[in-house]
């Protein structure tokens, strides 16, 4: 779906996402956008799977690049920077990045060894402002004049939002406007590239859960999917993911908070929510529990023996979408898991 959207670059962040993407696509153009690779890692992606891009946050990563695929000449080569997280719902700026006064040093050992040199951030995931991109945008605005490298890719990364329970983002049409109008504003070549690697917001909308209520104790419920399964981070993070009462006649009950429980047998498999349903909400009914994109499906585990299940394709609408207003919109496709 992706592909015939218009979709040729991927971003990929292990080996087996490398070799998986060429199996499914053999003409995509693949993106080692992970900041630490194995060495051999980043051997097989470029000599048998013709990965030329490679992000990096240290000098000593450039040189591993460098080892791994011979000195090659064709490489694009992406220093991150590190930003901040503040306007995030979940940082990302502890882990990767490469400090302000590491910069210089690194830009201009990256050029040296690139065929195209980018440079390359992430906000954090469901960004609530475009405040995150513009104060971004500042940090690679000094980094290029600091450095005075001639710089062709600037990636803005991921971080656009979604819409949940309680996280209701601007349009994200104020998100890229904000981004276009830094990026115009850089010290870049006309013939520079703007690159993004879009996540939450391009597949969040795409899929649900369906759980069945298998008892209920006060406002609890022991449902059939949970913190080892596709509800990973409504249980580890306190995502609230929107939740809809499924029956053949609706309830008319006014809603009440509810927390989960999943199936195993850890005290830790709990959803605190809070999840707005009817109040009478019973054992035996169906939840879906909406917004899960490619997170729930990624998360799932076998443990306790919980974990079967079935998909069913539907073409209603997402539960929820910043795209556009729901009359425009066009019918859907999601992706249910049973």
């Amino acid at each position: 779906m992706l592909w015939d959207a218009g979709v040729t670059h991927y971003d990929v962040a292990s080996l087996g996402e490398v070799r998986l993407v060429a199996e499914t696509l053999p003409d995509a153009v693949q993106c080692f956008m992970h900041p630490v690779k194995a060495e051999e890692a980043i051997a097989e992606a470029y000599f048998d799977y013709g990965v030329k891009t490679f992000s990096l946050d240290t000098l000593d990563e450039l040189e591993k690049i460098v080892r791994a695929t011979k000195g090659a000449t064709d490489l694009n080569l992406l220093v991150r920077l590190r930003v901040s997280s503040d306007h995030s719902k979940l940082s990302l700026a502890s882990k990767f990045g490469a400090e302000p006064h590491e910069v210089k040093p690194l830009l201009m050992a990256a050029r040296q060894a690139s065929d195209a040199l980018g440079l390359c951030f992430h906000v954090g995931s469901q960004a609530m402002s475009p405040a995150a991109y513009a104060e971004a945008m500042q940090r690679v605005r000094e980094a290029i004049v600091e450095a005075a490298v001639t710089v062709d890719i600037v990636d803005v990364g991921g971080g656009f939002p979604s819409w949940y329970p309680g996280m209701e983002p601007p349009a994200l049409e104020t998100y890229f406007e904000v981004i276009h109008r830094a990026f115009e504003e850089l010290p870049i070549s006309y013939s520079a590239e703007l690159w993004c690697e879009p996540g939450r917001a391009l597949c969040a909308e795409y899929a649900s859960v369906l759980v069945r209520v298998e008892k209920r104790r006060g406002s609890e419920l022991y449902i059939n999917d949970g913190a080892y399964g596709a509800l990973f981070d409504a249980a580890h993070i306190g995502w609230r993911y929107p939740v809809k009462l499924l029956r053949e006649e609706q309830s008319t009950v006014k809603n009440a908070a509810f927390s989960f429980y999943g199936p195993t047998c850890d005290d830790l498999d709990h959803m605190a929510g809070p999840f707005m349903l009817p109040a009478d909400v019973q054992a035996g009914d169906y939840i879906e529990v909406g917004m899960l994109g490619a997170y729930g499906c990624a998360m799932r585990t076998g443990f306790n023996g919980f974990g079967v299940e079935d998909h069913v394709i539907v073409t209603d609408e997402p539960m929820a979408s910043l795209y556009a207003d729901v009359a425009e919109r066009k019918r859907t496709t999601n992706v249910i898991t049973l």
